[in-house]
């Protein structure tokens, strides 16, 4: 269906007026999944603490215990570090896929969809509106994680110079802070990939479920293929083999090459499925 039917008729129509963002958020706000995923998100830093209370603390004397593991409790920048760490490669991956690949599919499932177009809304700027509430809810999801840890932490293990894994140094809290503020953001850049594939699934099918497993999916086959060491080189162009390199924040001297690295890549990523994905929308047969 075409959604120019009645704009010309209507004297009164301004395509910005359509589908304001105020409503869009709040719409995806009411929505008993962004409940379920915040809860999830709030609630795990508690059960990692509990699970290292249970259990003690992490022996460092362990070859095979990540290095991030051994120190997750001598604080709440440690242990705000490995909640990251333990997070990053499926939960948060599970989070961004669910709001940026239930936004569009949602509407499809529901019906609803072709009469927003009817409305008339804009296709590019009903993508747009729906993009922007999915990927500030996304950075959302993201954000409350660490910040939870960081109260979980302070509350739990106290607060204490951050120490670096597998040495005996231990930045000021001014660094350490400022190292953390820097996996933040790599780790909201290193996430557009996951966002933007999520939402080009999202326009493509008609079923949530099909898009938000979807790019789980491919991220987890990213992750297979890149265990193959034979790829050689070949493997620095798959979307999830730089999604650890904010571990190289945490050395003694910051090195910025694999984050470089693998916030351009993600961006490159995010730009081609999202071009994608408008390009699919505005040829796309809107029947259901």
């Amino acid at each position: 269906m075409t959604d120019t039917g009645r704009r010309g008729a209507d004297p009164s129509y301004r395509p910005r007026r359509t589908l304001p963002l105020r409503v869009e958020a709040v719409r995806q706000l009411r929505r008993r999944r962004t409940w379920i995923a915040f809860a999830v998100l709030l609630l795990l830093p508690w059960v990692l603490a509990a699970a290292f209370k249970i259990g003690g603390s992490p022996s460092g004397n362990d070859p095979n215990t990540p290095g991030l593991v051994t120190v997750a409790t001598t604080g709440a920048l440690n242990f705000t570090a490995f909640t990251l760490f333990a997070s990053v490669g499926f939960l948060l991956v599970v989070a961004v896929a669910l709001f940026c690949g239930d936004t569009v599919a949602s509407e499809a499932g529901w019906a609803s969809l072709r009469y927003l177009l009817a409305a008339p809304v804009p296709r590019v700027r009903l993508l747009r509106q729906k993009l922007i509430v999915a990927l500030s809810l996304s950075a959302l999801a993201v954000l409350s994680l660490p910040v939870m840890a960081m109260i979980t932490g302070i509350y739990v293990f106290g607060w204490a110079r951050l120490r670096l894994p597998a040495t005996d140094t231990a930045l000021p809290n001014g660094t350490a802070l400022t190292r953390l503020l820097i996996i933040v953001g790599y780790t909201l850049v290193s996430e557009l990939v996951v966002a933007a594939l999520a939402f080009l699934l999202s326009v493509t099918t008609d079923s949530p479920l099909g898009a938000v497993g979807g790019a789980v999916g491919l991220v987890i086959v990213s992750n297979i293929i890149d265990a193959v060491t034979a790829l050689g080189h070949w493997r620095e162009f798959l979307p999830t083999h730089w999604q650890f390199a904010w571990t190289d924040a945490l050395q003694p001297d910051l090195v910025w090459t694999g984050m470089v690295k693998g916030m351009v890549l993600s961006a490159s990523y995010a730009v081609i499925f999202l071009a994608l994905a408008v390009r699919r929308f505005r040829d796309k047969d809107v029947v259901s």
